[in-house]
């Protein structure tokens, strides 16, 4: 089997690129992706999220390592494993982060990556349901959308930041960032809009893309220093790719570093300790994890209703009924509903906590099981974390999972900042709007007052926002796995183009930023197969 291009992983990246790169109908290029078809009803009704976290079919079932900043928890660690990869499974909330990420990343010397350089990138991804402006995109594959109902306990939450000096954004997308509005979804009419459903679908009835799911890879191949293809299993038999041209991961920021890993690129004394032969050194593979780590706070509720007696009995079919009928309603539900950025470290220069506002409360503080009496639930997690952790694989079994662990709460700041966002969401409750709805403090409990009491809460029923980053950064420091056109330091024929490669994370969720990143990926692609062929052309 043989492409131009062949793609490891049909998530938010490895969708959008199979859809670019196929517009050219010259270029052959082949789709790798470990799961199956994103058949179920759970991924295309929004408010299904809830069933996918753990679904051992659609998700690869990992874990977090136990580690002191969950408390000694092995907590879950969801990431898709279905066409669309995560933007199948995810929450569905479309943010694109502050301009100072990306005007981060350019100072580190990634150059074409500035807020300058990625917001033609935003835009060309999008549809937005609204009008184009100079922050919007129209015409684009990936539908955005406003939230269609919205319920009076989260205007009750709008109306409560105002009285505590919040300001009001009509659009959480628009500058300057900062401030409480409603949140924005990847959703088109009444169905999730994964990057499958708005990249993938289209592109798939072109005869330049072959698509193989339920396939494995166990290792890049290489000719010296050259990616050639790539290995995968699959129906219990091993078979092989090759790339006349490229190899690109696109398997996410666990799963990008595990196959690196598996083909001996990585840092020599981990391969060698786990058994991997080296084929070339490279210290940074699956180091500089980073992810959002959340803290719940909730509070039952009275005089209003709440999704925890929404979503039972006849209460829940009525919920059905309408979404079938009118498209809107509790199933178009995102993860949160409404949102504020606040500023908790009187260093920062712009927000630094993310506020996430439920109409819902969640059984010990965990999404999932939503408790037995009405309640509503805000969650309080740090944008920017210093914490470092790692993706590291075990063995050279491809089908073992790698150690994964962020190191939640390792970095004082991010200890500081999240007894900060708890103490802002007990203050935004109070405000006079949300406590006529509210009664006694369940989570943590108004016994829970001193920092150490906090921190210590936050450890034991923590979790993450699902937001894992930056494992094969771009760079050109000792650690940087890619360089600015994401390219394998070192290698040739081999990009990383997902969420991997970013050199921070991004200060908000990062669903829109790896379909920007591989939206600005298919261009360098494009532009390197142009450079390659003009002498020939000039030649001729």
């Amino acid at each position: 089997m043989k492409a131009d291009y062949v793609i490891i992983g049909a998530g938010s990246a490895g969708c959008v690129l199979a859809n670019r790169l196929t517009e050219d109908p010259t270029i052959r290029v082949l789709l790798l992706e470990a799961g199956g078809r994103d058949w179920s009803p759970y991924i295309h009704i929004p408010a299904g999220f809830m069933k996918l976290l753990d679904h051992p079919k659609l998700t690869w079932g990992y874990h977090a390592e136990p580690d002191p900043g969950t408390a000694g928890r092995a907590i879950l660690y969801p990431r898709g494993r279905v066409l669309g990869g995560s933007s199948s499974i995810n929450g569905l909330i479309y943010v694109r982060g502050q301009p100072e990420d990306f005007d981060h990343w350019a100072q580190l010397g990634n150059r074409g990556w500035s807020w300058d350089d990625v917001l033609s990138y935003f835009k060309k991804a999008e549809n937005w349901e609204g009008e184009a402006n100079e922050w919007r995109g129209k015409g684009g594959p990936l539908f955005t959308s406003r939230m269609t109902d919205i319920p009076p306990l989260c205007r009750a939450a709008i109306e409560a930041g105002q009285q505590i000096g919040l300001e009001y954004r009509e659009d959480v997308n628009s500058l300057p960032h900062g401030g409480i509005g409603y949140c924005q979804q990847t959703r088109g009419g009444r169905r999730r809009a994964s990057a499958a459903r708005t990249y993938l679908r289209p592109a798939m009835k072109r005869s330049n893309l072959q698509i193989i799911t339920k396939a494995q890879v166990r290792r890049i191949l290489f000719d010296g220093k050259r990616a050639i293809g790539v290995e995968y299993e699959r129906g219990g038999a091993v078979e092989r790719a090759n790339a006349a041209r490229e190899v690109i991961l696109s398997a996410g920021a666990i799963n990008s570093p595990h196959i690196l890993q598996l083909s001996g690129v990585g840092a020599p004394e981990h391969l060698t300790r786990v058994g991997i032969p080296v084929h070339h050194a490279l210290p940074g593979v699956g180091q500089n994890l980073q992810d959002h780590y959340i803290a719940r706070v909730s509070y039952p509720v009275k005089g209003t209703a709440t999704i925890n007696e929404r979503s039972r009995g006849p209460a829940l079919a009525a919920e059905i009924l309408r979404y079938l009928v009118t498209g809107k309603g509790m199933l178009t539900y995102s993860a949160s509903l409404a949102a504020a950025s606040v500023k908790v470290l009187e260093e920062s220069a712009t927000p630094d906590m993310q506020i996430s506002i439920a109409p819902g409360s969640f059984k010990d503080g965990q999404i999932g099981a939503l408790d037995n009496f009405p309640g509503i639930t805000a969650g309080a997690w740090q944008m920017r974390p210093l914490s470092r952790g790692y993706v590291e694989a075990k063995s050279a079994d491809p089908r073992q999972a790698p150690a994964i662990n962020p190191r939640y709460l390792s970095d004082p700041t991010d200890r500081r900042a999240m007894i900060g966002g708890l103490r802002f969401v007990r203050r935004l409750f109070s405000a006079p709007a949300l406590a006529r709805y509210c009664g006694t403090e369940i989570l943590p409990g108004a016994q829970v007052e001193s920092d150490d009491e906090l921190l210590d809460y936050a450890r034991q029923k923590g979790s993450t926002v699902y937001h894992a980053t930056c494992t094969c950064k771009m760079g050109s420091d000792q650690m940087a796995v890619v360089d600015d056109q994401l390219r394998v330091h070192g290698l040739e024929g081999l990009r990383v183009i997902d969420a991997a490669v970013m050199p921070t994370v991004t200060s908000t969720n990062t669903n829109a930023p790896t379909i920007m990143i591989a939206e600005r990926g298919a261009d360098l692609i494009r532009r390197a197969a142009r450079e390659a062929t003009a002498p020939t052309a000039r030649a001729a």
